[in-house]
């Protein structure tokens, strides 16, 4: 299968036009914790993830680390500094070993008049995005530390969890820093919350894996 039908906003496309687009571009592999973007940086291409995850992060100004989202495969990134002429808005890491599909910036903008399905499927994963940013924004506003920890299981469960009768297993969080990073907090917190999950019976840990055990409870309670 041709790796770009994965991508929501080509997900429409005919296997022909699928090869036409493979043809635009070039992969290129990063090690894990190679910055791929930098904020600040003219942006001059998209990027699609084939295998491996990705964190876009900004730093706060009192040089903490922020993680905004977390990109996994057929996830893509930095259309928007390609789309408003602006620069980069976040930087990018590779979190593990990632291999990326690159397109231009003259062939995305050719893709977008060639098929207008690709430009109402752009539209549309924007306004998921804004929508999640409004969620994240309002969870770290309101809520206390527990909560906001229990909102960034919620969004990586949505985002890469598998679900089976009510459970969702999340076979790779990201590490305790990281997570603090997402959800505000300090590493040690989210090692204790992540215990008092467990503990309470919500969660199930194993490592680097989790199982939310009854996921519309847990999200009834801490969402």
């Amino acid at each position: 299968m041709n790796f770009l039908r994965i991508v929501q906003i080509f997900s429409d496309l005919e296997e022909t036009d699928l090869l036409k687009i493979e043809g635009l571009g070039e992969r290129k592999k990063y090690n894990g914790g190679s910055i791929i973007l930098r904020e600040g940086e003219p942006g001059t291409a998209m990027f699609i993830i084939i295998a491996g995850k990705v964190k876009v992060v900004r730093t706060d100004d009192g040089g903490s680390e922020v993680i905004l989202a977390i990109f996994g495969e057929g996830d893509f990134f930095g259309e928007m500094a390609i789309l408003d002429g602006h620069t980069r808005s976040a930087t990018v890491v590779a979190i593990d070993d990632t291999e990326l599909f690159i397109i231009n910036q003259d062939d995305v903008f050719q893709l977008l008049h060639e098929y207008p399905a690709i430009a109402i499927s752009l539209l549309k994963e924007f306004a998921v995005r804004l929508r999640q940013a409004n969620t994240q924004i309002k969870g770290l506003s309101l809520k206390d530390a527990a909560g906001r920890v229990a909102g960034v299981i919620l969004r990586l469960a949505d985002e890469f969890g598998f679900f089976t009768k009510g459970e969702v297993e999340i076979t790779e969080l990201p590490v305790q820093q990281d997570m603090a990073s997402m959800a505000g907090t300090s590493r040690e917190t989210v090692s204790r919350i992540l215990q008092m999950f467990a503990e309470q019976g919500y969660v199930t840990l194993r490592g680097r894996k989790i199982v939310i055990n009854d996921y519309e409870k847990f999200k009834t309670m801490y969402f």
